[in-house]
């Protein structure tokens, strides 16, 4: 296979504050070979941009929060007209916290594995009594999309776009199924926080790790970014399409720098009296399995609402040239 991008050398030389930059090319954005929402592969053209070689960490969130006061949307108790329906002793603040049986569940069902903690946020990842403490360079977690965005202004950058994240992800390699190549475990080395064993409720931690770890604490892809692939799920600054659009019929006619699907088609259709639009994630996360979810990939994508923030979802930002 051709792994070879258009475009020039790229360098993994630090620009100022250790942005990375990232050439601009063309290159095969999605896969037909796994979910359906990736499907199709459609060439895209992005300009070059900077970005960060890590998932933005707790040490930096905290310098963010303390210079600005930013209370996260897991920290502010839910309106009751946002929300319909909904059982009033559930209306307080917290996130959604990982909570592994301890026994093999239905996979089909992911309230097993997943649990509401009321006062869980970015400093209490697994809810009350829990810290952040020795986890500074961890990711942070328990973001919404408006806390990401948020910190972007502050920082003087902004959320990547879908096309901009995976063309970063893929570091030079057009068409490899993993961004590090075709095999993802090449001889037997952890190239990313993902889950090993029977998801969820056999963890082996061959990586090392049980939940989130340092960012850099796996290879850097060819661009010299770290954990494009696993230990988060990452926003990104598009609404959720549920396909990529058909490919370009003539080089002339590829789309250039996206910026993905409208807002009016991101709602669930599942949830029509919830009207809350969803961003796209990018990446997968230490939870992503080969028995369950094989979203460890460029291509793989999923739909977040932006009013959701969970103990497995981070972010980083770009600088556009």
């Amino acid at each position: 296979m051709n792994h070879a991008l258009r475009h020039t050398s790229p360098s993994a030389a630090a620009t100022t504050d250790e942005m990375i930059f990232i050439p601009g090319g063309t290159f095969r954005m999605g896969s037909d070979d796994h979910y359906a929402e990736e499907k199709p592969t459609h060439r895209v053209t992005v300009d070059g941009f900077h970005i960060d070689p890590t998932p933005v960490t707790n040490a930096q969130f905290r310098r963010f929060v303390e210079a600005t006061g930013h209370v996260t949307f897991a920290e502010i108790a839910p309106d009751p007209k946002d929300y319909p329906g909904a059982l009033p002793h559930m209306l307080k603040a917290g996130s959604l916290v990982f909570t592994p049986p301890g026994h093999p569940v239905d996979t089909r069902d992911w309230s097993q594995w997943w649990a509401f903690r009321f006062r869980a946020n970015w400093r209490r990842p697994y809810g009350p009594g829990s810290s952040i403490k020795g986890l500074d360079d961890h990711p942070v977690v328990h973001v919404a999309y408006s806390d990401a965005e948020a910190y972007a202004k502050w920082a003087g950058k902004e959320l990547p776009t879908e096309a901009e994240w995976e063309f970063a992800a893929r570091g030079g390699l057009d068409g490899a199924e993993f961004a590090w190549g075709d095999e993802l475990n090449p001889e037997g080395r952890q190239m990313a926080n993902t889950w090993q064993g029977q998801f969820p409720s056999e963890n082996l931690k061959t990586d090392g790790y049980e939940r989130t770890s340092p960012v850099r604490a796996f290879p850097p892809n060819g661009y010299g970014v770290h954990d494009m692939i696993g230990n988060v799920w990452e926003w990104t600054a598009d609404f959720w399409s549920t396909h990529h659009p058909a490919d370009a019929p003539k080089a002339c006619c590829v789309p250039e720098n996206p910026r993905g699907g409208p807002m009016e088609a991101s709602f669930d259709p599942c949830q029509p009296q919830i009207r809350i639009p969803r961003k796209v994630l990018k990446g997968g996360s230490h939870l992503c399995a080969p028995s369950y979810c094989r979203r460890y990939r460029p291509a793989a994508r999923h739909a977040e609402p932006i009013d959701t923030s969970t103990s497995h979802v981070g972010f980083r930002c770009i600088r556009r040239a």
